[in-house]
């Protein structure tokens, strides 16, 4: 279960002369060019399928859809390796330089998916797998690289703020709508000994995204789309979101030693001040229940909500556009057409109403996300719907360089460096592109 937003430090230095090398696991090579596994084609087949699903129940349900794969399919065997999520980042890392790629893989999008394609890393699905891409329609965007698609999104969430209720309501506060009504509940919060929020500030990727937001507000659609793809920040908006950043931090709003306070790892990081109410909020991403179900010995924690980024008088942007990201299934270049083939399964109505049915994620396929059972995940869900676009984590869509430089940038802010920074350090990275 996708659960961790991490850093991702892939590094490219593969070629395509490199793939030759990869280990796609088919026991004969006509196989890979067949007409894949629905008849069996009279050869066997192995595909190696890495995942982050390492604890259950994901990790026991991606093992039952595997084996009724198989069944359904003879001679088609799945190799799984379920790791934690920054194992198998640092793996991926590993096997994109080496080019012995598994055959099925989680792939983010974005710059990343862009430096995959240009290396020849990635398989081209937009024909093999047509049908599911137009079932889950605008989805996909996020994984097409000049019109065609590399990988098929299972879950798309998005980021806002979870919060106690009752610390809330104890207050007298209700969600905010605006940025002026979420400064007056920062300043009651604080004014009864409530921290209003935690922020793990030493895992660093949490601060960006609050960068992210107030520049999607700032700005209109058109110019973050544009800004991203062609490294262009030159319009005010994104000097405006990183003065409205540094104001933001400047209210001190966080907990005592946020920037000591990792993430989502034991009682006092960031999720587990908001599970054990020692903080009224968290800014955090669609995996946050989870997150703090885990650290609290594996039961719901109760009396949790959210709500959207507030909307910011005068800003070019759409107040329900956010923030958010998911992972895709993507193939290697060489991988068989049984992979695909599996891909696509994994996208089914069948396997997408399971993995909605046991929250794993927020579905892609229309025709599963009725079957989302937790109410506040439905909310979510109900939100990512209705917003009018949902942008790529910034770091995702800039790329790895680029990207870090303008996250090392944010977290600088909220250590005291001049805003100004966040532009002319990602510029600067950009330049170098």
């Amino acid at each position: 279960m996708a659960r961790f937003r991490a850093r991702s430090a892939v590094a490219l230095i593969a070629s395509a002369a490199l793939l030759a090398a990869c280990s796609g696991g088919t026991t004969d090579e006509s196989a890979a060019e067949g007409d894949g596994g629905e008849d069996g084609g009279g050869s066997d087949v192995t595909i190696t399928w890495w995942h982050n699903s390492n604890t259950d129940p994901g990790m026991g349900y991606y093992a039952e859809v595997a084996d009724k794969f198989e069944t359904d399919n003879p001679g088609v065997t799945i190799e799984i390796e379920a790791m934690p999520h920054e194992d198998m980042t640092t793996q991926l890392e590993a096997a994109f330089q080496s080019g012995n790629m598994p055959d099925i893989y989680m792939e983010r999008g974005g710059g990343e998916l862009r430096a995959h394609v240009a290396a020849g890393l990635t398989k081209d699905i937009s024909e093999a797998a047509a049908e599911t891409i137009e079932t889950i329609g605008a989805s996909a965007n996020g994984w097409q690289v000049d019109g065609k698609t590399y990988g098929l999104p299972f879950s798309l969430g998005v980021v806002g703020f979870w919060y106690n209720t009752q610390i809330w309501a104890d207050n007298g506060l209700e969600a905010p709508a605006t940025w002026d009504d979420f400064y007056a509940a920062i300043e009651t919060l604080k004014a009864a000994g409530v921290a209003p929020l935690s922020v793990g500030a030493a895992s660093s990727w949490p601060l960006a995204h609050y960068y992210y937001y107030f520049a999607l507000r700032e700005c209109s659609q058109e110019t973050v789309e544009t800004g991203l793809a062609e490294f262009d920040f030159s319009d005010g908006c994104w000097t405006k979101a990183a003065d409205d950043l540094k104001v933001f931090v400047d209210s001190e709003p966080f907990n005592d030693g946020f920037l000591a306070t990792v993430a989502q790892e034991g009682p006092t990081s960031a999720s587990g001040l908001l599970a054990n109410g020692q903080v009224s909020a968290e800014m955090q991403g669609h995996w946050e229940p989870g997150v703090m179900q885990g650290l609290n010995d594996g039961e719901p924690v109760e009396n949790i909500d959210w709500f959207p980024f507030p909307a910011i008088e005068g800003g070019e942007g759409d107040a329900a556009a956010a923030i958010g990201g998911g992972d895709a299934w993507a193939a290697s270049a060489d991988a068989p057409d049984e992979a695909v083939d599996f891909m696509i399964y994994l996208l089914s109505d069948e396997v997408q109403t399971g993995f909605a049915e046991l929250n794993m994620g927020l579905p892609t396929n229309p025709n599963a996300t009725g079957a989302v059972a937790d109410m506040t995940l439905a909310s979510l869900l109900e939100f990512r719907e209705a917003s009018p676009y949902i942008q790529l984590y910034f770091d995702t869509a800039l790329g790895t360089n680029v990207g870090n430089a303008m996250n090392a940038a944010v977290v600088n802010v909220f250590a005291g460096a001049d805003p100004a920074s966040i532009i002319a350090d990602t510029q600067a990275a950009a330049e170098l592109e």
